[in-house]
């Protein structure tokens, strides 16, 4: 018992303010649960979807193909790919990662990674349009432009902090992740 507690820790705690909030006021409780099931619902219809695509890029897209576009000595080629990866992406950003995930065990370089990581994250094509009509044309540019150049810049900085061994130690816990 002590085991599932200490692995589920948040699902415990949820269950213990679930039970308090039910007794200061029950109609946040069926609010509370309500909001729940709406929330797990919305995630049933985006997260499978989502996972089958990756299954097919894993199957479908060959290690070689990857290393070969964005792997360590794809130079600029391999952070255009990464960009419009993420530009034209849809999804949470919470996709993005098992995407990443396997981008690096196929063989892609980690600045690569990091680069498609941040652009799904902020500068894709929904988002820029977003930014556009409540922003206006010239604000936008300016603040995508730095993204992307501050972007850019990380991405290439990370790569060379992190040592090889390090980088390595990622590749193989996401071939841990994926197992």
């Amino acid at each position: 018992m002590m085991t599932f507690i200490k692995k589920n820790k948040f699902l415990v705690l949820s269950i213990i303010l679930l039970i308090v909030l039910t007794i200061v006021d029950i109609r946040l409780t069926y609010t509370a649960l309500e909001n729940s099931g709406k929330q797990i619902l919305s995630m049933l219809m985006i997260v499978p979807p989502i996972f089958v695509l990756i299954g097919l890029f894993d199957v479908w897209i060959p290690r070689e193909t990857i290393i070969t576009l964005m792997g360590e000595g794809s130079k600029g080629r391999g952070m255009i790919l990464a960009f419009l990866l993420g530009a034209f992406s849809a999804g949470p950003t919470l996709i993005a990662f098992p995407l990443a995930m396997l981008m690096l065990k196929k063989g892609a370089k980690y600045s690569n990674v990091i680069f498609f990581l941040m652009v799904w994250s902020s500068l894709k094509l929904p988002i820029v349009f977003y930014q556009i009509t409540t922003l206006g044309l010239q604000f936008s540019m300016i603040i995508n432009v730095t993204m992307l150049i501050v972007f850019i810049i990380s991405a290439l900085l990370v790569d060379k902090i992190f040592t090889k061994e390090e980088k390595e130690q990622f590749v193989e816990t996401a071939n841990q992740y994926s197992k």
